[in-house]
């Protein structure tokens, strides 16, 4: 029998908070509050941020723009993402995104099944309430993804340009 599962309501602004290469993930739902069934994340990214192509094998992901200007990759293709655009990648699809906009992108994104929220909990930093400011990226943080990426099940690929 599955355990009995809690109604989920997180506010504005409520949910644990990283900042992950710089932008703000905030957790809405995570695989523990699902029996593992998805992952739900509010994720904030600053303008001209972009995720590397990278590949999932263990879950789909999918994305709903709540405001900004975003563009997705899906392969060779190019895929302009204003608000209220949605966008599911199953897994194995080979896929990157980023905030294309000169103001931050705010988007939801789920991870089905959950799990993959705990890669960005390990690769991020908690944010600390007395600053709002993202910490700067350094090399050694890549570094750290490309090292923490294949114990979930990534693939990060080399930029396309």
């Amino acid at each position: 029998m599955a355990p009995h599962l809690q109604a989920i309501v997180q506010q504005p602004d409520q949910g644990d908070a990283y900042w992950v290469l710089g932008d703000l993930y905030r957790y809405k739902a995570r695989s523990e509050d699902t029996n593992h069934a998805y992952a739900l994340l509010e994720i904030t990214m600053q303008p001209h941020s972009a995720v590397p192509p990278h590949c999932h094998s263990h879950e789909d992901e999918s994305f709903y723009v709540l405001s900004g200007a975003m563009e997705f990759r899906l392969g060779d293709r190019v895929i302009a993402a204003p608000a209220g655009t949605f966008v599911h990648l199953p897994k194995g699809q080979i896929h990157q995104f980023g905030n294309v906009g000169s103001e931050p992108a705010t988007c939801l994104c789920w991870v089905t099944p959950g799990g993959l929220e705990k890669f960005w909990v390990e690769i991020g930093v908690p944010v600390d309430s007395a600053t709002n400011q993202p910490p700067e990226v350094t090399p050694a943080d890549i570094e750290k993804v490309l090292a923490i990426a294949p114990r979930y099940g990534l693939e990060v690929l080399p930029p396309s340009n």
